[in-house]
């Protein structure tokens, strides 16, 4: 994780190491980078998830792999990369669908957060429980995180496509009126 994503309420990294207890998070500042040694584990392949990476093998046991995501802004990502790619492989996945990520501006249709690549990715693996139940953390992730900012016809309008209204109603009706009451 960039060290500025520590800092922003809308980072899915964070969210990540709150939901998946075994998940590590490292900063990373450019003047004091973290060393492979404190990142890799030497009895796995290490996986860096990149959109310029090889195409994704799914023949390979998720129980083997290690991954790596790497939490910024697309910029702050580049520079990352730099540092961490000679440490595993740069692997791509196979992102087709719209982003979901409304709370921040993607810069392009290839543009994903960091939790919607591991999404894909336990998709992937056709770990299809892990994958939906993350899912619905991260829909309501981003359907609060709109509501928190006032943009309630846009949380309504995120809720149209969303799991979340089928899965948690009595969560949404909470929340909805806590804003209006």
């Amino acid at each position: 994780m960039h060290k500025r994503e520590q800092y922003r309420p809308t980072s899915t990294g964070r969210l990540i190491n709150r939901i998946i207890p075994s998940s590590r998070g490292h900063l990373f500042a450019a003047e004091h980078p973290p060393s492979r040694d404190s990142v890799v584990s030497n009895d796995r392949i290490l996986w860096i998830l990149h959109p310029r990476g090889e195409n994704v093998v799914a023949s390979i046991a998720p129980a083997n792999l290690q991954v790596l995501l790497l939490d910024g802004s697309w910029r702050e990502a580049a520079r990352m990369t730099q540092t961490v790619a000679p440490w595993g492989r740069l692997v791509r996945l196979p992102m087709k669908d719209p982003s979901r990520y409304w709370l921040r501006k993607q810069q392009g249709e290839e543009s994903y957060s960091t939790i919607e690549a591991l999404l894909v990715l336990l998709a992937t693996f056709e770990l299809k429980q892990e994958e939906a139940l993350l899912r619905l953390q991260f829909e309501l992730h981003v359907y609060a995180g709109l509501r928190s900012r006032g943009a309630i016809k846009m949380a309504e309008d995120f809720l149209a496509s969303s799991p979340l209204p089928a899965a948690r109603p009595a969560l949404l009706a909470q929340l909805q009126q806590r804003q209006s009451g």
